[in-house]
């Protein structure tokens, strides 16, 4: 009898239902995904002196994209509720109860499978048992326990979201090695003030959900003041890809011109004096990051055309 009730009611929720596929591709947050790939597609480019082999790029992108695209669909999973009481967040497929939670599962599961399985045939067991724990680590490490249990939940769980430049250097190699690590680090001392800038943003419904984000649990004096400390942290460890000759004086001057714009921003969050600057600050940051990249791209392959 609590089989079938369990069936009735599944069953219910599925005619109730008024998902699209559009709900689908909601579910992979496909713009942070973007952000991610191209992250790793950078990372597989500076392992290598030549180009990367295009069977390499193509397998190894398509599978990390499927892994993050489940990881994302897993968060939203764990999150419905508390996204349902967020505006920010209010209207996705579950928290709007568009789609029933057991599709969103399978979703979910079916991709985060597909891409760790096309990571282990195609590319390297490296690459793939990484992509596996950086997919535990986001989906149910950071959303399922640390974002509800301490404010450093984004400084500890960031290294699931740091791991992409990694994955995509491993594709390549086949093994780690300091560099790798270094653009995980530059990933990972970014994350704080990206997030706590948008944190600071949405502060009361942070609150209003019970979430204890830093600004929140520390107020939002503290919390400016930390996205200043860690917007410097993260401008010297954008500098040592220079200090250890992995880039060369392209990177150094384009990584200048985007630190002094990132600190501009990050100045005006810990002044206050701006109410809009946190957000603003938000929405630079991913350029940024995106920029770091590109130019740590773009001295690679000047040098590699100028030999």
């Amino acid at each position: 009898m609590k089989r079938a009730g369990v069936k009735r009611v599944l069953l219910a929720q599925w005619e109730a239902s008024d998902w699209s596929w559009q709900d689908l591709l909601t579910l992979c947050k496909p713009r942070v995904v973007v952000v991610m790939l191209v992250c790793a597609l950078v990372g597989m480019a500076l392992a290598t002196p030549t180009l990367p082999a295009l069977a390499t790029v193509v397998y190894g992108l398509a599978g990390i994209g499927m892994a993050a695209g489940g990881a994302a669909a897993f968060n939203h999973v764990v999150d419905r509720r508390l996204d349902a009481m967020m505006l920010r967040t209010s209207q996705r497929p579950l928290a709007s109860r568009r789609m029933p939670t057991a599709l969103a599962l399978a979703w979910a599961s079916l991709l985060s499978v597909a891409g760790i399985s096309l990571l282990l045939w195609q590319v390297n067991a490296l690459t793939a048992w990484l992509t596996l724990g950086s997919l535990i680590g986001y989906a149910l490490i950071y959303t399922a326990f640390l974002k509800r249990a301490t404010p450093q939940n984004i400084v500890i769980g960031g290294v699931a979201g740091a791991a992409p430049p990694m994955l995509g250097w491993t594709a390549v190699t086949g093994h780690l090695g300091p560099e790798p690590l270094l653009l995980v680090l530059i990933v990972f001392a970014w994350t704080p003030p990206h997030f706590w800038a948008l944190a600071i943003h949405k502060r009361d419904e942070y609150a209003r959900a019970g979430v204890p984000m830093l600004p929140v649990t520390h107020g939002e004096a503290f919390t400016r003041l930390q996205v200043w400390l860690y917007g410097w942290l993260t401008v010297a460890v954008t500098l040592l890809p220079f200090a250890i000759g992995m880039s060369g004086a392209v990177y150094l001057v384009g990584v200048m011109a985007l630190n002094l714009r990132f600190m501009y921003w990050n100045w005006k969050v810990w002044r206050g004096a701006d109410p809009q600057a946190p957000l603003a600050a938000f929405w630079f940051s991913i350029r940024y990051i995106l920029g770091v990249f590109g130019v740590l791209l773009l001295d690679h392959y000047t040098g590699f055309w100028v030999m």
